[in-house]
């Protein structure tokens, strides 16, 4: 046996324990195997080893496949049933095969490797700089992401300027111009975020001695006026409206959607605090919850409140699937996992909303529970600093963006304009 043959059959094997492991239907993995027997056999043919296939191999495959199964079928996959198109066809491949590829490297696609001096001397500056604020600056990995993710989005437009020699000669100009350029897209807040991510990369490069400009003056952050936004917040008979049609799905993914809406409405959770939740925070004997707040990295024991409790405890025994992870809420598919982090919440509460036949006027995601829950505290008198430990704020001063939600009591002391005064 060659010993690509070899290789092959080890990635065959792999697959299938792969599927095996995270319970996948035994419909999906048996077609797994099959779509993946014959790509693996296309390349042993082409003389292409598995782990070197490029995305462009995948695509003379496709082709390669779709001739075969017209020859052998005699039509297209679209002419047998809408289900199964051309473009679903296409899709149960890629998706079979991407699996096997993630198998080979780890992840999948690859990004494409770098060609010219300046797109290899950029890379290496982002990989530095990403390093430089782990050991250095201590931040987090969605931070760490989103800055390295800025970093290369402006070296990107820099093109070769942003080379060895040309990056120490950028202007003002060049950063107003970039500037200019991100503003067309992005609101004022996200802008800002965008510049203060900005201003810290070309600080690094001029710590470095890769930059002569002065970052400090040369990053125009837009002006933000505190609380000059007004929160968006769900009404108390929308939540209770999402919340009882919610309560009519007994599936397992509607169990788990209601125990976070209980989550959300209660106690006014972050997203990512809810998908970070173990099965070690709760407290099952003294009926406590143990939250870990994602901003703060504190943790607050909160009492188990039992509508809260009782769906959590209904999803755990009739909705949850059996899996090794410790985080209590995990995918409705295989392979059964728990959530990256708290933007996955977005689609969930989205969905939710469509069906009651909720259209909030602002936000359609979990932070729009967020706002509720500190409305609903705001009406009952509580102070602004135990509003803010109930939602895991750091300052005091935090919770005060919330006093914006409460214009029924602004109202009440609005001061009448005397007559005949010009406004």
């Amino acid at each position: 046996m060659s010993l690509q043959k070899c290789t092959n059959a080890f990635w065959s094997s792999e697959l299938k324990q792969y599927l095996n492991r995270e319970r996948y239907s035994p419909q999906a993995t048996q077609r797994g195997i099959v779509v993946n027997r014959d790509f693996l056999s296309y390349l042993r043919k082409a003389h292409i080893a598995v782990e070197l296939v490029r995305p462009s191999d995948i695509q003379l495959y496709l082709k390669h496949a779709l001739r075969l199964y017209r020859r052998h079928h005699g039509q297209s996959p679209e002419s047998l049933n809408s289900r199964k198109s051309e473009q679903w066809w296409r899709y149960s491949h890629t998706t079979s095969i991407y699996m096997l590829l993630r198998l080979v490297h780890g992840h999948w696609p690859l990004p494409p490797p770098p060609k010219t001096p300046a797109e290899i001397f950029q890379r290496d500056v982002c990989e530095e700089y990403d390093k430089w604020m782990a050991d250095v600056r201590g931040l987090s990995q969605e931070t760490r992401s989103d800055r390295c993710a800025e970093a290369k989005r402006f070296l990107d437009w820099r093109g070769e300027r942003g080379s060895p020699q040309g990056l120490p000669n950028t202007t003002a100009q060049d950063i107003d111009a970039y500037m200019v350029m991100r503003a067309r897209s992005l609101r004022r807040t996200t802008l800002k975020t965008r510049a203060v991510e900005l201003r810290s990369f070309l600080r690094y490069l001029h710590a470095t001695s890769r930059l002569l400009l002065e970052p400090s003056t040369s990053v125009i952050i837009p002006r933000l006026y505190a609380f000059e936004n007004i929160p968006s917040a769900l009404r108390a008979e929308e939540i209770k409206l999402v919340v009882e049609m919610t309560c009519k799905d007994r599936s397992p993914k509607g169990l788990r959607d209601l125990a976070i809406l209980r989550l959300l409405t209660s106690y006014g959770l972050r997203a990512g605090e809810v998908t970070a939740l173990r099965l070690e925070d709760m407290g099952w004997r003294n009926d406590t919850l143990r939250i870990r707040h994602s901003k703060t990295s504190a943790y607050s024991e909160l009492p188990l409140l039992p509508a809260v409790g009782n769906a959590i405890l209904d999803y755990l025994r009739k909705g949850r699937p059996k899996t090794l992870a410790r985080e209590i809420f995990i995918r409705t598919c295989a392979p059964y996992r728990a959530f990256k982090n708290g933007s996955c919440l977005h689609r969930l509460v989205e969905l939710r909303l469509n069906a009651a036949g909720i259209e909030p006027q602002g936000r359609r995601g979990p932070h729009a529970f967020r706002h509720a829950r500190a409305l609903s505290l705001l009406n009952a008198a509580v102070p602004t600093k135990e509003i803010g430990d109930i939602l895991g704020h750091r300052c005091a001063h935090s919770a005060n963006a919330y006093l914006k939600l409460a214009s029924e009591d602004l109202r009440a002391v609005g001061l009448e304009i005397p007559v005949g005064v010009n406004a």
